[in-house]
């Protein structure tokens, strides 16, 4: 049973929020679940509108149409039962003194409010949840931080579905940050500087002079900005967004916060502390739907493959989550958001006849309106593209992801 009801379910955007529009908003919203029953109700399932859903504004609304469509987008099997272990993992796991150390630590992720013996039955879960997976697979290993995303799941799904849906995750896009080494981890992290050099040079040059590095995003990266958003709206909106797209969008979408707060950092003294200690505290009140769209467009623009090169001078690695999988590339490559987002790419192109990058500054204001424009515009092609590609790919699709 998901017990996060406590902090109800609202919307993430502010242009989901009522006030003087509140019947167009009740409009969209109604419309959307709709839509999404749907696609749930189709025979299969149609789960790339689902990823449109997930992607588009506002995400999957509530927890309870998550509870039913993130297994979905990750292809686990509801009606299974959940997996189980007859052994004391307490008594037998190596990480049992961490992973116990890391949610005793976990309050704040809990809501606000939630009386002490229900949060402790949650946190043994969590612990519970976490042993269990390393158990079953022992190439995984913990790290500090997932404890972080577990939780998420755990509050949005409750303990049963959790355990299935964490496994699938742990072992597809956190697969990286669970090796024994943070090398892949600190290989994806070498992406944010390519991406940020490609939209806007002198910050990125500013960056480079105060050697302040890619560290202060560690947290936002292995924790999917679980550990630094204060709001468990934002944090599962985030979440929908993340499941339906590429393995790397979370450094995609780090770049965008850096981006943002471009004005913040060029009036930062040009030193490692000074910069860092900003970017380290991320602000509270991003425009989370902006933001998603535009990660989504640098995405298109510079995908991970233009990048690798920049990416392997900084460090040298040896795999990407992205790479590692060949299953999840094919997979990436046909139905993801990536191969969606590029098609609607190439039409801007074509429409606008542009001869500068579209996210290189100066920007028009035309894509200055597509990148906030949200569901009607800036993801609009992209959900059409979405289902095209599913009704290509279908059924063989069903059988590539995560098999």
């Amino acid at each position: 049973m998901a017990l996060r009801s406590v902090q109800g379910d609202g919307l993430t955007s502010s242009r989901w929020d009522g006030g003087a529009e509140k019947t167009d908003f009740n409009a969209k919203r109604k419309k959307k679940v709709a839509e999404i029953h749907q696609a749930l109700n189709s025979d299969p399932t149609d789960v790339a509108a689902l990823r449109r859903m997930a992607i588009s504004e506002g995400g999957l609304l509530t927890d309870e149409i998550r509870r039913k469509v993130w297994p979905e987008l990750l292809n686990v099997n509801t009606s299974e039962p959940p997996p189980i272990s007859g052994k004391d993992l307490r008594q037998m796991s190596k990480d049992y003194q961490q992973v116990l150390l890391d949610v005793r630590r976990s309050l704040r992720r809990f809501p606000p409010g939630m009386p002490d013996e229900q949060r402790e039955g949650l946190q043994e879960e969590l612990i519970d949840i976490i042993l269990l997976i390393l158990e079953r697979n022992p190439q995984l290993h913990y790290y500090q931080g997932y404890h972080d995303i577990v939780v998420t799941f755990l509050l949005v799904v409750g303990e049963r579905l959790a355990t299935s849906l964490v496994e699938k995750l742990s072992t597809h896009h956190l697969r990286d940050f669970m090796d024994p080494t943070m090398d892949n981890t600190k290989h994806i992290l070498n992406y944010l500087m390519p991406i940020i050099d490609r939209v806007n040079p002198e910050l990125h040059d500013f960056m480079q002079s105060a050697e302040v590095g890619t560290i202060f995003a560690l947290s936002w990266l292995i924790t999917w900005f679980g550990h630094v958003l204060s709001d468990f709206r934002h944090v599962v909106r985030l979440y929908d967004f993340f499941l339906a797209c590429h393995p790397l969008m979370p450094i995609y979408f780090a770049a965008v916060i850096v981006l943002h707060r471009e004005q913040e950092v060029l009036d930062c003294d040009c030193d490692m502390a000074s910069v860092h200690h900003l970017l380290s505290q991320i602000p509270q009140d991003l425009p989370y739907e902006t933001l998603i769209s535009r990660a989504g467009d640098l995405f298109v623009q510079f995908p991970p493959s233009e990048l690798a090169r920049a990416a392997a001078a900084q460090q040298q690695a040896e795999r990407t989550a992205a790479s590692t999988f060949k299953d999840f590339e094919l997979a990436s490559a046909q139905q993801r958001p990536d191969m969606v987002l590029r098609q609607r790419f190439r039409g801007l192109v074509r429409t606008e006849d542009r001869t500068k990058d579209v996210l290189t500054k100066p920007r028009t204001n035309r894509f200055v309106k597509l990148a906030v424009m949200g569901l009607t515009v800036a993801l609009g092609a992209a959900a059409l593209a979405v289902v095209k590609s599913a009704l290509e790919w279908a059924p063989k699709f069903q059988l590539q992801l995560f098999p």
